[in-house]
């Protein structure tokens, strides 16, 4: 009877032992290959364009961008939802004259901000229009915001400033940007804006994005933070004339 259990254990521990070597030698049989194909894609953008009063298609002056992502509220086809808030708003009231190009587009419902339309919807406004490309501007809030930090973090070369409100990010593609993508992300001027008491979107989210840039070593980099301001932090930021003077002080 002893020697049945030895034998019996002997045979089981062999049958282990080439149950666990058969998958071993064939993870280890693993082919190189390589992928390649060519992907088209339509992109398609509703947007609202302002041009500066002395703007003149027969000058030979070039004026700065500044592109105008609005909040998730804002989506749709109503395309006049676009100047509730933000830029456009300020140039429909007429008050400050914006010697800017300002380029509105509106995100389709349902939907979020998608860099590859952006990008492309900037290449042809400054193809149409007179856009000194070294003077190119991005800002939004809340959803566009993100948008924001996004586009200039994928893209950071297009850009001479840019002035998310209450919005946030990935930090990785910054920390882990290649050297010249990180030169590019240094030499960009960020201008953030939250309020300390927001629920919707939390400070943190700001402030890590503003501290990854500085991490990096990026020179001009600052968050201002309203004490008492909820969710809207962007009415006081777009009226604030200094905004638009610090924009207009980077270039590319």
């Amino acid at each position: 009877m002893k020697l049945f259990i030895v034998f019996s254990l002997l045979g089981t521990l062999a049958w282990t032992g080439c149950a666990t070597r058969e998958p071993v030698a064939a993870a280890s049989m693993q082919i190189p290959q390589t992928f390649e194909k060519t992907v088209k894609k339509k992109v398609r953008a509703n947007y609202l364009l302002y041009l500066p009063k002395d703007y003149s298609v027969t000058s030979k002056k070039s004026w700065p961008l500044m592109l105008f992502l609005h909040g998730a509220g804002e989506r749709g086809t109503n395309l006049a939802r676009v100047a509730v808030h933000g830029p456009p708003k300020v140039a429909a009231q007429g008050k400050r004259d914006l010697p800017f190009i300002i380029v509105s587009p509106q995100c389709p419902a349902g939907d979020r901000w998608k860099t590859e339309t952006l990008t492309a919807l900037l290449d042809d406004v400054a193809l149409k229009h007179r856009v000194d490309t070294n003077r190119v501007y991005v800002t939004g809030l809340s959803m566009g915001g993100y948008g924001t930090w996004a586009l200039a973090t994928e893209h950071p070369e297009r850009f001479a400033a840019i002035a998310p409100i209450c919005g946030g990010g990935e930090i990785v593609p910054i920390l882990l940007a290649s050297q010249k993508k990180k030169a590019a992300l240094k030499s960009l001027g960020v201008w953030a804006f939250h309020g300390a008491k927001d629920p919707v979107v939390k400070l943190e989210e700001s402030e890590k994005m503003v501290n990854a840039f500085k991490q990096i070593g990026a020179a001009d980099v600052r968050l201002t933070v309203y004490p008492e301001a909820t969710h809207d932090s962007w009415t006081e930021t777009y009226d604030n004339s200094k905004l638009y003077e610090w924009l207009l002080g980077h270039r590319r």
